[in-house]
């Protein structure tokens, strides 16, 4: 299979909702991957995180895809 498509220079633009906590630091989460939450001592380092959490959220597991080994496995961009 080829590499995934954020590793080709391809772009995908995703909503996050940065929230500061009250302890310090910052909690981020993406409302259109349910349970993909990050969190970060600067909002960069938060913004950070959730680029490699979502990169880790979209990656197929293996094991997945030996589930579908009927079909014909291809890549599309979003």
């Amino acid at each position: 299979m080829d590499e995934y498509p954020y590793k080709k220079g391809r772009i995908m633009k995703i909503k996050v909702v940065l929230e500061p906590q009250e302890e310090g630091g910052y909690t981020v989460y993406v409302p259109s991957l349910p349970g993909c939450i990050s969190q970060g001592e600067t909002h960069e380092e938060a913004l950070d995180n959730i680029k490699e959490a979502i990169e880790l959220y979209l990656e197929p597991d293996e094991d997945d895809l030996i589930e579908y080994s009927e079909g014909k496995i291809v890549e599309i961009v979003v």
